[in-house]
């Protein structure tokens, strides 16, 4: 028996070497480490004295062994749980069998077997102590701030009943002011009601569900990607109406939410306008809906009914004026129309691949007639009519694909835009794509002129563009003093902290010189990037060599060998044909979910991923050598994305990650990270979610490794100093504490979710009440339909 385990442990680490060997070479070759090489030839030597009975073997496994831990060590340079994982535990494995099977060596003395054994037994227990550590959380960052200084919470008396926007209020701070649900009482939410909405949950095309619902008095309206439309009982969970506008979309299948208007509340009319609309008049309270098939739909709010009043018969044709009719297909709006007085504010996501798409224009519509009133359109001329109807928007134009935010008191609605396509190549940009491409832009809300701009990104050819929906919020400085700021999350994991009445840095922000060079054919980059240095970024370290990574030594090699064989230069590396990455990618970065802020506290709450993209630009003449993707979210290997640009044709676009599926950098893929906006600092950091649901090649482990995984949605905060979020790759809702991050509570959900909690209190029943919409997550195969509601049970709440 001992032969043969030795034969098989010597053929192991063998194979072991000859990969070490091949992997090592090319990473040499290509200037990387020389450790994985050396650490091979010296496994091979191994295998051949296991092999030939030699004991020196056993002195040589402890060698390489002690040799790589110093290695491991001088590399990571601190107690790094998941960096050290990959460059030790297969080290450690051989080592503990080198040890059993060299103690059945011929010739052996008793007191060395003795010693290797127990040696070997030593080494089993701290790799099963490994193993059990990988349950728990590492890599996090702690700073809390002390109960003493914390504000305590108190529910406002007047705290608005209504969670009337995407953000709950106008601001978009996603904050409930409410108390009831406490970091003691969370532990006992239970289901208290669910619903199915019917929506297509498969077959291609099938999308998640990202919608937050509204909340209105005692009644929940939901959208599904398909724009199914819901009214639900805010206590019960009891379909009250449906609407479906049979809307069709070859691709990008999206809805977060819906808009609601009151005319009886609207104190942006004339008496004279509301008393033409008498009481009994259908529509006085209306749901808006901005369809995937590009329809603006306004309904009755308490029937669902078709408002007829508005538009034709009831919507609107956002393709109008957009564009060629085969181009302007490709115009989905992704987001909820956002209501400002009578006017709702609509834009919209483009497919940005090729020249002549859609144009990016923001349109504001009358909410009761459906009239367009105003077009922010950057390709016409100071004080043309972009109203009339015969009017042809400008095409290829900085888009809106996100949320808008309106400030009442200063008349103006901000807008963050993206990038004029295409998006990896802009030789041909003109001088307005190149102003509002990538920035804040500040809108007089009555007419659709530009006040300020500022922007994030320069020149943007990474897809960087602003994901997420401005947040207005007030911060005081040393003197007590009130500065009404808004508040950008970007791809680049920057965090912009901007005067909304002038659109001026209030947090630093440096102008940094940045790589120009290599770039694509025809192209001219940006000298500088702008750098929020005032205000933590967040997931967006540098890449080294060093800090790629891997499940083994295998696959971690397999990285390093990728990341030296591309170009990277930061995270404004030129596109060019060479392969290059891209860190953060076009998916962040902070993404469309946005962020929460305690209104009682100045805490801010934002979730990131972490995801770096190998990517190359591709000749129009070389396309035909690849599948051809028409595909938004990267991943689908071998294949490129069209990107008709100049010369190019297509970019191609591969996560950066090891043949088994996982992502080359070093984990956290994704956190929960809370900043003290009172003092612009980064109190905590959790990674957040766990492989549970995920796996490597795509298969569940099963197992609650909380590596921290890519997260999507948005997070929200209450007044008690709870943050709800579900926005992660396994099946969770959880609850953290506000002032630690830890977890206190979490759910488990029929499927993934990325749409962030609503949370409100019911009018009739008094009771708090979390919702989610899990509709599926992001690469995941699993979709569902439910909006799930949470509530503590009657004996807690009635006490």
């Amino acid at each position: 028996m001992s032969t043969i385990a030795r034969v098989l442990f010597s053929l192991f680490v063998f194979a072991v070497a000859l990969a070490l060997i091949y992997g090592g070479i090319k990473l040499v070759a290509l200037g990387g480490s020389s450790y994985y090489l050396i650490a091979g030839l010296a496994y091979l030597v191994l295998a051949a004295l296991f092999l030939l009975r030699k004991r020196i073997g056993l002195t040589l496994s402890v060698a390489i062994f002690l040799a790589t831990c110093a290695w491991a060590f001088y590399e990571v340079g601190q107690f790094s749980y998941w960096e050290l994982l990959p460059r030790l535990v297969i080290p450690a494995i051989i080592l503990t069998l080198s040890l059993w099977v060299g103690a059945a060596l011929p010739d052996t003395s008793l007191s060395t077997r003795r010693v290797a054994n127990r040696f070997g037994f030593a080494v089993f227990l701290a790799l099963v102590a490994t193993f059990i550590a990988a349950f728990y959380p590492h890599g996090g960052i702690s700073n809390p701030i002390a109960a003493t200084d914390a504000p305590k919470a108190e529910e406002p008396s007047n705290a608005p009943e209504n969670w009337e926007f995407f953000g709950r209020n106008a601001s978009g701070t996603r904050f409930a002011p409410y108390t009831q649900i406490t970091p003691d009482n969370v532990k006992d939410l239970q289901v208290a009601w669910t619903y199915r909405t019917g929506r297509r949950t498969t077959g291609a095309g099938a999308g998640v569900d990202e919608n937050t619902p509204l909340q209105i008095g005692n009644v929940l309206y939901s959208c599904t990607p398909e724009n199914l439309i819901t009214a639900l009982d805010g206590d019960t969970g009891t379909l009250l109406w449906k609407f479906d506008p049979k809307a069709k979309s070859e691709e990008h299948v999206t809805c977060r939410g819906v808009g609601y208007y009151d005319i009886d509340k609207d104190d942006s009319l004339s008496a004279e306008v509301k008393a033409s609309y008498s009481n009994e008049q259908q529509c006085r309270q209306r749901i808006l809906v901005s369809s995937v098939d590009a329809r603006l739909f306004a309904l009755d709010a308490h029937t669902g009914t078709l408002c007829p009043s508005f538009g034709d018969n009831g919507y609107v044709d956002l393709k109008k004026g957009m564009g060629p009719t085969e181009n302007s297909k490709r115009y989905h709006p992704t987001s909820l129309p956002v209501v400002m007085g009578h006017l709702t504010v609509v834009g919209g996501w483009v497919r940005d691949i090729v020249a002549g798409e859609p144009s990016g224009a923001v349109r504001a519509f009358d909410v009761l007639t459906g009239a367009l009133v105003w077009a922010w359109d950057v390709g016409a001329p100071e004080g043309k009519n972009t109203a009339a109807d015969d009017h042809q928007f400008a095409l290829e134009t900085p888009n809106v694909w996100t949320i808008p935010t309106y400030d009442k008191e200063l008349n103006l609605v901000y807008l963050p835009t993206g990038n004029g396509p295409p998006d990896y190549w802009g030789g041909d940009r003109n001088q307005v794509k190149e102003k509002f491409g990538t920035a804040v832009v500040a809108v007089d809300a009555s007419t659709g002129k530009a006040k300020w701009v500022y922007q994030i990104v320069h020149h943007d050819v990474w897809d960087y563009d602003l994901p997420s929906q401005p947040v207005l919020y007030d911060i005081k400085n040393a003197q007590g003093e009130k500065t009404p700021v808004l508040i950008q999350t970007s791809k680049t994991g920057n965090i912009f902290v901007l005067d909304r009445r002038t659109g001026k840095p209030v947090t630093e922000v440096e102008e940094r010189a940045v790589p120009t060079s290599p770039a694509a054919e025809g192209e001219h980059l940006s000298p500088t990037q702008p750098f929020s240095v005032g205000m933590p970024t967040i997931g967006v370290d540098p890449l080294t060599e060093k800090s790629m990574w891997g499940v083994t030594t295998f696959d971690q090699l397999y990285c390093r060998i990728m990341f030296k064989d591309s170009v990277y230069l930061g995270p404004f590396t030129p596109p060019s044909e060479k392969p290059y990455i891209e860190w953060p990618g076009l998916l962040g970065g902070m993404n469309w979910g946005g962020i929460s802020i305690d209104e009682n506290t100045g805490m801010m709450f934002v979730n990131d991923m972490r995801m770096p993209l190998r990517m190359s630009l591709v000749k129009k003449e070389d396309t035909k050598k690849f599948n051809v993707s028409t595909d938004e979210v990267p991943g689908f290997m071998g294949t490129i994305r069209p990107q008709v640009a100049g010369i190019y044709g297509g970019v191609k676009i591969d996560i950066l990650q090891s043949p088994l599926g996982v992502p080359c950098n070093t984990p956290p893929f994704g956190s929960m990270s809370a900043i003290d906006l009172n003092t612009q600092k980064l109190v905590w950091q959790v990674p957040l979610g766990t492989v549970q649901d995920t796996g490597p090649l795509g298969i569940k482990t099963h197992m609650p490794i909380p590596l921290g995984m890519p997260t999507l949605g948005g997070p929200t905060s209450t007044a008690s100093g709870l943050v709800f979020f579900a926005g992660t790759q396994d099946y969770y809702l959880r609850a953290l504490d506000s002032a630690t991050g830890k977890e206190v509570w979490k759910a488990r959900l029929p499927v993934g979710a990325v749409a962030a909690p609503l949370i409100y209190k019911s009018p009739t029943t008094g009771k708090q009440y979390v919702v989610i919409s899990a509709g599926g997550m992001s690469h995941s195969p699993d979709v569902g339909d439910y909006i799930i509601a949470y509530a503590l049970p009657d004996s807690i709440t009635q006490k």
